[in-house]
């Protein structure tokens, strides 16, 4: 069996939901549902949005949580709970968040109201160096850095430049494909 590229499972660039980064909340929903409509419908759908800048250089991303996250503005006065959110949130500490924060209080038509006011620049993650990969790369490669760094996706780049996207979801469907058909 030949060795697998991280070319070979990408979303190209131009089959991606992309947004400028002054767009709104309300736009990255758009973008993606046109992506969605657009999509070959024999592959999961897109959880992301990509964010370029005014040149068109890919910047940032926003996934589905991140879209949550932007609307709900009481969780940016939270901070940073990755540590503690690896090892699991009891029901009671949960709540007792909800409680303090007043988060999700409004009606949530109210709370998606606000989408037209966000920018994506101000929610957006922008990715780290261990969330790019390079599309002459072989799979091992990109499975483990979406292991190791528990990403559902990578950016995927050809001489410095971002030309798609690596999905998870992409890279766990080869693989299982491949051990189907595996002598064991």
């Amino acid at each position: 069996m030949r060795n697998i590229q991280i070319k070979d499972l990408m979303v190209p660039l131009t089959e991606y939901a992309v947004v400028k980064d002054d767009a709104t909340l309300y736009d990255v929903v758009l973008a993606l549902e046109e992506a969605q409509r657009r999509f070959d419908q024999n592959r999961y759908t897109h959880r992301a949005v990509l964010v370029e800048d005014k040149t068109g250089r890919v910047i940032g991303k926003v996934s589905q949580l991140d879209l949550l996250k932007g609307l709900e503005t009481g969780y940016s006065r939270i901070g940073d709970l990755s540590g503690v959110t690896r090892s699991g949130l009891n029901p009671d500490f949960i709540r007792s968040l909800i409680k303090q924060y007043s988060l999700w209080q409004d009606p949530l038509d109210q709370i998606c109201g606000k989408a037209v006011h966000i920018k994506v620049r101000d929610i957006m993650h922008t990715p780290e160096e261990g969330e790019y990969v390079d599309q002459e790369d072989t799979l091992d490669k990109g499975i483990h850095q979406l292991v190791m760094g528990r990403k559902q996706s990578l950016l995927v780049t050809k001489d410095g430049r971002i030309v798609g996207v690596l999905r998870l979801v992409d890279v766990f469907s080869e693989v299982c494909k491949v051990i189907k058909v595996c002598r064991i």
